[in-house]
């Protein structure tokens, strides 16, 4: 191991090597309201900061990352995500851009040494979010904490005036939505969970839930994907007295298409299919939920207090004397608490930041019709995006609405696939989405970069032929 130190020292040389750096080509704008940034990006987690560092490697460094959550607590790894590793192979190398030092792999090593790594199954989240930390403190990406999104607002001149809470309004040529897997739309609560229970007696998986404060209690989950086992494994180890996983399915799932997908290309040539393929391999994906990893199954199976009900969807729920009284086929149980491991939809009208634009956007219900009898709702609803990540108008007459805000978010799954909805794509997506953004920017400013480079009249050349005569005077 060399320690990060040495590895910091060699990661600026290789940025060195590879030109990063240097003067913006873009073209700054000026507003009577303040500063205008070329980009903001909403959101500081994983995919932000990478789309920060790609833009940077092209030259355009007037942007500005936000994140409502404080300092190092950006993304889900310390906040609601409860595995223990990542469910993802260890070496996909999902945010360095091909800079070796830049690497999580090299991070671990520089502490854990070469025997470290290769004694690494998986990639342990504290030590992603760790890293993660790392690598904005060391190229120094422009990240402004504590500060909340309230309203996209487009302005004249091809801005938008971006509503902060609490503090000054920012304006931005270009817009990020690096706002992860709940920022293309919301996170699922059955009506008959919402209708029938106080507020106080459920959670969906992606809030925080103090275990600790149930010690003792029932716990009932409703779904048998990979974060109800997380859950489980975290209720459990806190000291939640039972713990009862629940499934409509009458068996497990078994299979995660995300591995197919990374084997065989799919994560980075996905964007190239047909409409009807995507739709096609979409409504497949999405049949399929994903299973824990067998280590977190194993670990829950293993436990005292869990048990897991396969065939039992919840029929009905009934708060009943300060606790949850949940019917099913297989008969009726009383827990003290439930949790949510219902999933997420997709749709810009779900979310508040886009209100004044969101029935502009076009969804996939706008540009494709599957044949009779396979439509889907959940991927109906998505957005449908352009090539770059770009929000596209349902009629013509919205285009300038919509110009200069890309989705990398969970709602870009549908159409291009994994890319910011999954480690396994980002390696992929993170320079489609940077060309995205600096072909509109330079696009934008086409005449006036045009018209400078007829005029460019700065010689380079400056030798002279014929040579002049030699003063020969004695």
């Amino acid at each position: 191991m060399i320690g990060l130190p040495a590895l910091e020292a060699d990661l600026a040389r290789q940025l060195a090597l590879i030109g990063h750096g240097g003067p913006d080509w873009t073209r700054a704008r000026t507003h009577p309201e303040g500063h205008v940034y070329d980009v903001v990006i909403i959101g500081g987690g994983q995919s932000g900061l990478a789309v920060a560092f790609g833009l940077l490697r092209e030259r355009v460094s007037n942007i500005l990352v936000i994140d409502e959550n404080p300092a190092g607590y950006e993304g889900p790894w310390d906040t609601y995500a409860r595995m223990i590793t990542l469910r993802t192979p260890k070496g996909l190398n999902p945010i360095d851009f091909g800079v070796p030092a830049l690497s999580f792999r090299a991070w671990y090593e520089a502490q854990h040494g070469a025997d470290g790594w290769d004694a690494l199954d998986k990639i342990p989240r504290g030590d992603w979010m760790a890293y993660l930390r790392w690598y904005r403190r060391v190229l120094a990406l422009p990240v402004r904490n504590d500060t909340k999104l309230d309203l996209i607002e487009p302005v004249e001149d091809g801005l938008y005036r971006l509503r902060i809470i609490g503090q000054a309004p920012l304006l931005t040529r270009k817009v990020v939505l690096a706002t992860g897997i709940q920022g293309g739309g919301e996170w699922h609560v059955p009506p008959m969970i919402a209708d029938a229970l106080p507020r106080d007696l459920y959670a969906h998986t992606s809030e925080p839930i103090d275990y600790a404060a149930l010690a003792g209690k029932r716990i009932g989950i409703l779904g048998g994907g990979a974060s109800a086992f997380d859950n489980a494994n975290a209720a459990l180890e806190s000291g939640v007295g039972t713990c009862d996983v629940f499934l409509r399915r009458k068996v497990l799932p078994r299979i995660n298409p995300i591995r197919h997908m990374e084997r065989v290309g799919f994560t980075g040539r996905y964007p190239a299919l047909a409409d009807a393929d995507k739709y096609a391999v979409m409504a497949a994906f999405l049949g399929h939920s994903q299973p824990p990893t067998n280590d977190t199954f194993t670990r829950a199976a293993a436990k005292p207090g869990f048990a897991l009900h396969l065939g039992a969807p919840w029929l009905s729920v009934a708060a009943k004397d300060g606790a949850v009284r949940v019917a099913t086929p297989q008969g009726d149980h009383m827990f003290d608490f439930v949790v949510l491991s219902t999933g997420l939809v997709s749709d810009p009208g779900l979310r508040p930041e886009l209100k004044l634009v969101a029935d502009s956007i076009a969804r996939w219900s706008d540009r494709f019709t599957p044949p009779a009898g396979e439509a889907n709702p959940l991927i109906d609803a998505h957005p449908y995006l352009g090539a770059g990540f770009e929000l596209l108008p349902r009629v013509p007459a919205d285009a300038s609405r919509l110009h200069g805000l890309f989705a990398f978010n969970y709602a870009a799954l549908v159409s291009l696939g994994l890319s910011a909805s999954a480690l396994s794509g980002l390696r992929t997506a993170l320079p489609r989405i940077v060309k995205g953004i600096t072909d509109q920017l330079f696009l934008d400013d086409r005449e006036a970069l045009v018209a400078d480079l007829l005029a460019y009249d700065e010689p380079e050349f400056v030798g002279e032929w014929p040579k002049p005569a030699q003063d020969t005077a004695a």
